[in-house]
């Protein structure tokens, strides 16, 4: 008995959520809106203090960075401030490099002229007074990357970007040949790369190469349930336009969880920071990837399907 009643609570509280959902997409449009603007404006501050809208790292900005084998545990925090306190004009990165969850390794980055002997003499011995080691006496590695060059990778990477987001665009545009599902579509995609960006702002991750490729496979992932959910919707005839739409989403989610699931294991079982800091974006991306896609999408969907039909236009 208990039980057939809980049965019949869910059933009831799950048609309650679909009515609901139904009814207020207009209103429930608010929350990806204000995601979005919200992220503009991490970005916008962003770039105004720093002057660049993402932090980057030595592979992109050029500078020194120094691998050291440690295979004690040290405070990477206070390391890092320790490091940074004299060099306080300057980005200084610290980071464990670990092998079958053991600390073998310290990477130290400073975006500093790799070519200024001093600065990299004084980079050296500021490692060596905070971890009470002798450099001489050990096999470290250490990798100069001209800043000119760094830029150049940079910029490149952007261009990269740019040319791949607007091919999607290009490709979308021709394939459904309408202006409001395509632009829902691109929005959606772009608005997932702003808040993942936004987001690793925050939380003062410095994006390398690595980063830029995890942007890339962002805009993969996103275009795949915002395609999935547009063909459904305007292609199919059978059902309503919400049962379309519910269908896409069970299909969608599916999608999207399970890629959740994979990305966030690989992010906590991986033990090179190259491969964390891609599925880090890409786990950001994809929780971004469902307000942009299930409540933007079918919003701005819904409207314009509204809209032809008070034009007498069938869909």
């Amino acid at each position: 008995m208990d039980e057939s009643k809980n049965t019949a609570e869910r059933r009831n509280l799950k048609q309650k959520l679909l009515e609901f959902y139904d009814k207020k997409y207009k209103l429930l449009l608010i929350i990806p809106i204000v995601m979005l603007v919200l992220a503009l404006a991490q970005i916008g501050y962003q770039s105004y203090k720093t002057g660049d809208f993402i932090k980057r790292d030595v592979s992109l900005k050029g500078g020194v960075t120094v691998t050291i084998p440690y295979q004690q545990n040290v405070n990477i925090v206070w390391l890092e401030n320790e490091i940074s306190s004299k060099f306080p004009d300057h980005d200084v990165a610290v980071r464990s490099l670990r092998s079958s969850g053991a600390v073998v390794g310290i990477i130290v980055e400073a975006d500093i002229d790799g070519n200024d002997k001093a600065q990299t003499g004084k980079l050296l011995g500021a490692v060596e007074s905070s971890l009470k080691i002798d450099l001489s006496s050990i096999e470290y590695g250490i990798e100069v990357i001209g800043s000119s060059l760094g830029s150049s990778f940079f910029k490149e990477s952007l261009i990269a970007l740019a040319v791949a987001f607007m091919f999607m665009g290009i490709v979308v545009l021709i394939y459904f040949r309408t202006f409001i599902p395509s632009v829902a579509i691109i929005l959606a995609a772009f608005s997932d790369m702003a808040v993942a960006l936004a987001v690793i702002n925050i939380m003062d991750v410095r994006v390398g190469t690595a980063g830029i490729a995890a942007f890339l496979m962002l805009i993969g992932y996103s275009v795949d349930t915002d395609i999935l959910l547009t063909v459904r919707v305007l292609k199919r005839k059978e059902g309503t336009v919400m049962d379309r739409i519910v269908s896409s989403i069970k299909t969608g989610m599916t999608e999207t969880l399970t890629a959740i699931v994979a990305v966030t294991v690989a992010m906590f079982v991986t033990q090179s920071e190259v491969i964390r800091q891609i599925m880090l974006i890409l786990l950001i991306g994809l929780v971004a990837d469902i307000f942009n896609t299930w409540i933007q999408n079918v919003g701005l969907l819904r409207i314009y399907i509204e809209r032809k039909a008070k034009k007498g236009v069938s869909i």
